[in-house]
């Protein structure tokens, strides 16, 4: 504290003296603090970008999904005479190679189901497409897709993996699924 504060003396018991090196302390106690800040806008912006990329994982499956659902509403035939009732990557289906020949609906229904089932594997991480009928559309892995075969709707699944939340060691299955009731 000043005992005889004049803004002209500065040497023992002047004011400027006393206060030489806080201005220092500020301007370090403000680093320290600005520092702190740009750390939680680089947190936020880490889970952004995650949560981002999940965004777009699940608009590629649900885009993926109607396109499939949307196959066997035009292929109206195969669709009614239940060519699309267990379409699974574990069926071992060939591509019949219906653009460059003629082919029957149930060919048609064959080979959107390998193009299509190519595009999600190779879209989305563990990408994998069920095409069947299942009265509890949103349950099942790529491994076991849990179609019963009750019902008469056929569904479109859409299978994939997200890396591991905090906290966990395996990572996220996701699954889509819609409903096809052909006009």
């Amino acid at each position: 504290m000043c005992r005889n504060p004049s803004p002209v003396r500065s040497g023992i018991g002047g004011c400027k003296r006393a206060s030489r090196g806080f201005l220092l302390v500020e301007v370090l106690v403000s680093i320290v603090i600005i520092s702190i800040g740009l750390l939680g806008l680089a947190g936020l912006h880490a889970v952004a970008m995650a949560k981002g990329n999940s965004g777009l994982l699940r608009s590629k499956a649900t885009e993926l999904g109607y396109a499939m659902a949307d196959r066997i509403r035009v292929n109206l035939i195969a669709s009614s005479a239940g060519a699309y009732t267990s379409m699974t990557p574990q069926s071992s289906l060939t591509d019949p190679g219906c653009i460059s020949v003629n082919c029957t609906p149930a060919q048609l229904a064959v080979s959107d189901y390998v193009e299509w089932n190519t595009e999600v594997a190779s879209a989305l991480p563990q990408g994998a497409g069920v095409v069947c009928v299942d009265s509890t559309p949103d349950d099942g892995t790529p491994a076991a897709p849990a179609c019963d075969g009750l019902g008469s709707v056929v569904v479109v699944k859409v299978f994939w993996s997200e890396k591991p939340a905090q906290g966990q060691t395996t990572p996220q299955i996701f699954v889509f699924s819609t409903p096809v009731r052909p006009s």
